[in-house]
């Protein structure tokens, strides 16, 4: 399909005399044809960045459509405004299908006096743009049906049912279904679908299930009952960081690792937990939680990204959507794992992220976890996060060790636990970090 695109673009460019370039309607480029123009005004800064980037800015396209592109059936001609760095003037495109804008093709017009395509020529680039239209409105067509096919394999009942699904989607992929995916949970999703993800076989919105462990939290902000969903194709277990930026471009702009990218530093960092401390090197005390979740608004309606192990084929897909959920879920209770979280670093919650709301809430804990004694649930997280090691929790939380010991005591004494106890300490460190997935 996309050699196709690529074809009919240089057909355009050889009838006007003209590089030309394709976008879609939200103007993400398709395709361009070659510039070998030594007229420096050639590539604006608009058209430099359409092509780096692959996609236009919202101020660009709000002021391309203000000349009634949108609504145009023929060619459009819009004048250089290097104010808005467009060096040159531009001739416009509409590709349509049955009356439905579904791109468009741009080329660079002439200088002011210069004689510019002939209205025959002019109407054969526009029977070209046509045929784009057709194809473009064949892969929205396929795409709407892969959608659908993908949001019934993350909602069906577990058996025959879930099974009937994944057929119906490898069907749809056909022999791509064979190939590398990684399934990708973006939450809370404020609306609709985004009409395409670089990257993707398919996207759609899923409503979340229930409250708790299992499903979020109930209420609060929009789009807090729906996750964003993309099954995204990958090149191979080792190249997720052009497929993980892609999903970084999903959040907002406050919410993005730097440049768009999580996995180099989390690689790394990964890499060094994997591979432990170097030899005769003390481990260093972790950084201690700047709140707990007991009592107050956490990072709850923060939206954040998960990604599920790659899988091949689609058999274990649900499996992949379930890791990708709770790996979304994890980065809101650790902001350490970024705003997108791969589940083969989120640790222990991996585990805790399975747990029913009743099992995570054990009763034990239920005292600590009120907004009373919130700087007493956090001083018992980092004294278990440094293993019971009391100068590295008091260093940690930057308290006096007579201190922490103090409040120990009084953790022991509300939740009726022995923290020098094993067992005790596993329960009570389990259901701090369970209380974060709340």
């Amino acid at each position: 399909m996309k050699g196709d695109y690529q074809d009919l673009v240089d057909e355009i460019s050889a009838l006007l005399g003209a590089p030309a370039t394709l976008e879609n309607r939200d103007f993400r480029l398709i395709a361009f044809g070659a510039h070998d123009s030594d007229d420096d005004l050639a590539m604006d800064p608009v058209r430099t960045r359409s092509i780096l980037t692959r996609q236009s800015t919202a101020a660009v396209r709000a002021w391309f459509e203000g000349f009634g592109i949108a609504r145009a059936t023929g060619p459009v001609r819009i004048p250089a405004a290097p104010d808005a760095g467009v060096f040159r003037g531009r001739i416009c495109l509409p590709v349509r299908y049955r009356g439905i804008v579904q791109g468009y093709v741009w080329l660079l017009d002439q200088e002011p006096g210069a004689a510019g395509p002939d209205a025959a020529a002019l109407d054969a680039a526009m029977e070209v743009a046509q045929r784009i239209g057709v194809l473009l409105a064949e892969e929205a067509k396929a795409g709407a049906d892969l959608s659908r096919e993908f949001l019934a394999v993350l909602t069906a009942g577990p058996g025959w049912q879930q099974e009937m699904a994944v057929s119906a989607l490898r069907a749809a992929l056909g022999p791509a279904a064979d190939s590398l995916h990684a399934a990708v949970c973006v939450t809370p999703w404020p609306g609709e679908a985004p009409p395409s993800v670089p990257g993707a076989a398919a996207v759609c919105v899923v409503p979340r299930r229930g409250a708790g462990p299992a499903g979020g939290p109930p209420g609060g902000g929009p789009g807090d009952g729906l996750a964003l969903a993309v099954l995204l194709r990958l090149r191979s277990t080792d190249a997720l960081a052009p497929a993980l930026t892609a999903v970084a471009r999903l959040l907002p702009r406050a919410a993005r690792p730097a440049a768009a990218t999580t996995t180099t530093t989390t690689a790394a960092a990964g890499a060094a937990t994997r591979g432990g401390a170097p030899a005769g090197s003390r481990a260093a005390a972790p950084a201690a939680p700047a709140a707990h979740p007991a009592g107050e608004a956490s990072g709850a309606h923060r939206m954040t990204a998960g990604v599920g192990d790659p899988v091949r084929g689609l058999a274990d897909l649900p499996a992949a959507w379930e890791q990708a959920v709770a790996a979304a879920r994890a980065a809101v209770a650790q902001p350490r794992f970024g705003p997108v979280a791969q589940w083969s670093r989120i640790g222990p919650y991996r585990m805790l992220a399975g747990l029913t709301a009743d099992a995570a809430d054990d009763p034990v804990a239920r005292a600590l976890l009120t907004p009373a004694h919130r700087e007493l649930a956090r001083t018992a997280e980092v004294f278990l996060d440094c293993a019971g090691q009391a100068g590295r929790a008091a260093a940690a939380l930057g308290i006096h060790r007579q201190t922490l010991y103090y409040r120990i005591a009084r953790v022991e004494q509300l939740t009726g636990l022995e923290l020098d106890e094993g067992e005790d300490r596993l329960l009570l460190h389990m259901a701090l970090k369970a209380a974060r997935l709340t």
